[in-house]
C-alpha cells in the first residue's frame, strides 16, 4: 500500500514539476534565437563609404555633382563661421536706400556751390557729376550737381543744402527698403560659392580626362554666376552705404554794368544801338522777302506791258 501511495506522489511531482521545466527551456532557446537575429551593426567609417560611393565611372561622378547641386540650397540662417563652408552668418539688419533731389534759387551760385562742395567734403561725401548752364535769354545762371553722401549723414546735409537757399522751388526724398533683396542676393551668393566648393572636391577626386573637362565646364558657369551675383551685392551695398541727391540752384540777379558816364562810354554805346538797330532792320527786311518778291513780280509785268504798248505806238 506505501509503495503504490509513493509511485502516486512521484507522478504527481513528476507532471508539476515537468512543464516548469520545459518552460525555462524554451525561454533560454528564444533568446538563443534573439542572439542570432540582431547581430550587433557593423559601423563603417566615413572615408570608407565615400571611397566607396565615387568610383571611377562618368556616370557616378556626374550623379554626385547633381546630387551636390541639389543639396546647395541651404537655409543661410544655419550658416555660421564655423561651419564646413566657412561662411558667415547672413546680415539680416535692416537695408534702406535714400535718394532725393532738391532745386532752389539763390542769391549767387557761385558761394552756394562752394558752400556746398566744403560741406560734401567735411562728411565725407563726394561729387558724380558737376553741370553748369547759362540762359542768356532769361538771364539765369544754373548748376546741377549729383553727389553721394554717406547715408548717416544725408539728412544733417539736406539740411544743410537747404539753409543756403533764397527761395525752395522743390524738395523730393524717396526712402526704399531692399532688405529682402539683399537678403536675397546674400543667400543665392553663399550657394553658389558651396556650389563651387562641392565640385572643387570632385574635380581632386576625378581622374577620367572626360569628367575632369565636364566638371570644369560646370565650374566656369558657376564662377561665372559667382560674379554676377558679385557685381550685384556690390552696386546694392553701395547704394545702401551711400544715399543720392541730385542738387539744382540758380540765380536771376541781374548784374548791373558800369557803364560810365562820358563821352568815349555814351559814344560806344551809340555805336552799339546803332548796329543793333541796322541789325533789326536787316532781319526784319529778310523776313518780310515775299513782300518783295511779290513787288518785283509787279514791276517787270508793269515793265514789259509799256514795252509793248511803245512799240504798237511806233
Amino acid at each position: 500500500m506505501m509503495k503504490q501511495i509513493n509511485l502516486i506522489m512521484k507522478k504527481a511531482l513528476l507532471f508539476i514539476f515537468l512543464p516548469l521545466m520545459l518552460s525555462c527551456g524554451h525561454k533560454d532557446k528564444i533568446r538563443a534565437v534573439d542572439a542570432v537575429r540582431f547581430p550587433p551593426p557593423v559601423v563603417k567609417e566615413d572615408a570608407e563609404i565615400a571611397d566607396k560611393n565615387i568610383g571611377n565611372s562618368k556616370d557616378e561622378n556626374i550623379v554626385m555633382a547633381k546630387k551636390s547641386s541639389d543639396d546647395a540650397v541651404v537655409d543661410e540662417s544655419t550658416l555660421d563661421a564655423t561651419s564646413p563652408t566657412g561662411t558667415q552668418k547672413a546680415d539680416t539688419s535692416k537695408k534702406i536706400v535714400k535718394e532725393g533731389d532738391i532745386s532752389f534759387e539763390t542769391s549767387s551760385v557761385n558761394e552756394t556751390r562752394k558752400k556746398i562742395i566744403q560741406a560734401l567734403k567735411r562728411l565725407g561725401g563726394y561729387v558724380e557729376e558737376d553741370n553748369q548752364s547759362l540762359d542768356n535769354d532769361e538771364n539765369r545762371k544754373e548748376y546741377t550737381l549729383k553727389i553721394r553722401i554717406p547715408a548717416k549723414n544725408f539728412d544733417f546735409f539736406l539740411d544743410s543744402v537747404s539753409s543756403t537757399a533764397d527761395k525752395i522751388d522743390s524738395k523730393n526724398i524717396s526712402i526704399t527698403d531692399v532688405t529682402t533683396r539683399y537678403i536675397d542676393i546674400t543667400t543665392r551668393l553663399a550657394n553658389k560659392k558651396i556650389l563651387e566648393n562641392r565640385y572643387l572636391d570632385l574635380l581632386k577626386k576625378s581622374s577620367k580626362v572626360s569628367d575632369l573637362l565636364e566638371i570644369e565646364d560646370k565650374l566656369t558657369d558657376i564662377r561665372s554666376d559667382i560674379e554676377s551675383t558679385q557685381g550685384q551685392l556690390n552696386y546694392l551695398s553701395k547704394q545702401v552705404t551711400y544715399s543720392s541727391l541730385s542738387i539744382t540752384f540758380y540765380t536771376t540777379q541781374i548784374v548791373a554794368e558800369d557803364k560810365g558816364e562820358g563821352f568815349g562810354a555814351k559814344f560806344i554805346d551809340a555805336i552799339k544801338d546803332g548796329a543793333d538797330l541796322v541789325q533789326k532792320l536787316f532781319f526784319t527786311f529778310i523776313g518780310i522777302w515775299p513782300v518783295w518778291l511779290c513787288i518785283v513780280v509787279i514791276y517787270i509785268f508793269f515793265r514789259q506791258r509799256k514795252k509793248r504798248r511803245t512799240k504798237q505806238a511806233a
